[in-house]
C-alpha cells in the first residue's frame, strides 16, 4: 500500500523522501531528541540519506513525516506497523526539540492510529518509552493507551539499554 497523505488539525502526515534529508538531520542529529530513541544520533547527513533510501523498500511499517501546517516545516517523523508477536500495531514518533510541548506528538500518533484503523481495521495498539522519558508516556496516554508492564529496550547497536514502560490499548473507535 502506498503511504497516503493525512491531515490533522495542525499537521500534515506524508511519506518521507530523500529530499527531506536536511530537515530530518535537524532532529536526528540532536542528542536531546535521540537520547531515548533506539537509533543512534546521526553525525552525518549521509546517514540520514541512507535511512531515507531504505524506507522505499520497507513494507512492514508506514513511515510518515510530520509537517507543521503553520509554516510548512517538516518537524518530525513516526511510524506504525503491525507486530505479529504482540498481535498489535506498534507506533513511535520523534519531534524536533523546538516543537516539543505543543501536543504535536500526540496529534501525529493519533493520526497514524486512525490511518491503521481506517485502512487495516486496527484496534489493538502498543508503544513503549524509557522510564526516564515520562513525556513520551503522556503522549501514549493521550492516545488512549494504558500502562501494561515494565521491561527494557536497547539502542540498535546495544550500547545502551533503557528500563521501559510498555503500554497497550484495544480501541473500538478512533476519531
Amino acid at each position: 500500500m502506498e503511504i497516503p497523505v493525512l491531515e490533522t488539525n495542525k499537521l500534515i502526515l506524508r511519506p518521507l523522501s530523500i529530499d527531506d534529508a536536511e530537515s530530518v538531520f535537524v532532529w536526528a542529529s540532536d542528542e536531546r531528541v535521540t537520547k531515548y530513541m533506539p537509533y543512534l544520533t546521526y553525525s552525518s547527513i549521509d546517514y540520514v540519506r541512507k535511512w531515507l533510501t531504505t524506507l522505499q523498500s520497507e513494507n512492514e511499517t508506514n513511515n510518515f513525516g510530520f509537517v507543521y501546517k503553520e509554516n510548512n516545516l517538516l518537524i518530525g517523523s513516526g511510524d506504525i506497523g503491525y507486530n505479529s508477536n504482540k498481535s498489535s500495531w506498534d507506533f513511535g514518533y520523534n519531534i524536533r526539540y523546538d516543537y516539543w510541548n505543543r501536543g504535536l506528538a500526540s496529534e501525529a500518533a493519533k493520526g497514524m492510529m486512525k490511518f491503521a484503523y481506517d485502512n487495516f481495521g486496527a484496534k489493538d495498539f502498543s508503544a513503549n518509552h524509557a522510564v526516564d522519558n515520562p513525556a513520551s508516556g503522556r503522549v501514549m496516554e493521550k492516545c488512549g493507551l494504558k500502562f501494561h508492564h515494565f521491561g527494557e529496550y536497547s539502542k540498535f547497536d546495544e550500547s545502551v539499554t533503557f528500563k521501559a514502560k510498555f503500554y497497550n490499548a484495544h480501541l473500538e473507535i478512533i476519531v
